[in-house]
């Protein structure tokens, strides 16, 4: 069953830094109990086939794995230019 969810916080070592890494996505489960993994996790169960999705003006934005520059993968949402921007403006997970 593929896992489809909505990230509703990031953290990063840097937060202000546009160019630091995310290391991991977090949400809520239906039951209310919060989630978080590291991105290389959420980039693993995007390609088998999972797929996230995060809120930009009360409309769903999906995401998609992309590769960086020296070859890392990692999240943006398909709306998104080259900086992941509406996975940077989501709150920071505890």
């Amino acid at each position: 069953m593929a896992i489809k969810g909505q990230i509703e916080c990031i953290r990063k070592r840097d937060r202000d830094s546009p160019w630091d890494r995310i290391s991991h996505v977090g949400g809520v489960h239906p039951d209310g109990t919060r989630w978080k993994m590291t991105q290389e996790r959420a980039v693993h169960l995007m390609e088998e086939g999972g797929g996230f999705y995060v809120t930009v003006s009360g409309k769903a934005a999906w995401c998609e794995v992309a590769i960086g520059p020296q070859g890392n993968k990692y999240i943006k949402t398909a709306e998104d230019g080259d900086l992941p921007n509406n996975l940077l403006d989501l709150p920071e997970c505890s």
